[in-house]
């Protein structure tokens, strides 16, 4: 039986974070699908589009049978249900991380229990690292270069006009 787990995020933008944990959770499931979350309570720097193109970009050395770029709109549990995924996926940086996630885990497992809220420690690299704090320093113009795939730093670029 193939193990799947959905890696739901906004992805705005993605950063070497998230590739990070897609890397290390296919130790642990055989695919992994990293499903970019539409969500108009957001607003967002990037399109649904957008997100979803640099993240295929970004995991394309991966084999698409085990790494899938996907969006979903309404109940990440319905999602997960539609993918035959047993599990979701997460990253853990910190204590203010383990807080909303943990109130998430339980409202997941009260609505679907057979799906499993599985989490990942960030690597220690990349535990300062947020998509907010990446977009912040891009908009002044701040090298990124570290913290992002290379076609995130040049749709930064394009996006803030540098």
């Amino acid at each position: 039986m193939c193990k799947i787990a959905v890696y739901p995020g906004s992805f705005d933008p993605p950063t070497k974070g998230h590739l990070s944990l897609v890397e290390r959770g296919l130790f642990v499931f055989d695919k992994i699908v990293v499903a970019v979350a539409r969500n108009s309570a957001k607003a967002a720097l990037f399109s649904i589009e957008e997100r979803v193109d640099m993240l295929r970009e970004s995991l394309s050395a991966y084999d698409p049978e085990r790494v899938e770029v996907d969006s979903f709109e309404g109940l990440l549990v319905d999602y997960a249900r539609k993918k035959n995924a047993s599990a979701l996926l997460r990253g853990l940086r910190a204590t203010a991380d383990f807080e909303y996630e943990f109130q998430m885990a339980m409202v997941n497992r009260h609505l679907e229990p057979s799906v499993q809220s599985v989490f990942l420690m960030t690597d220690y690299r990349w535990l300062y690292i947020s998509s907010t704090i990446v977009k912040e320093a891009a908009s002044y113009n701040a090298d990124v270069s570290e913290m992002v795939p290379p076609v995130v730093v040049e749709r930064l670029k394009r996006k803030f006009a540098f």
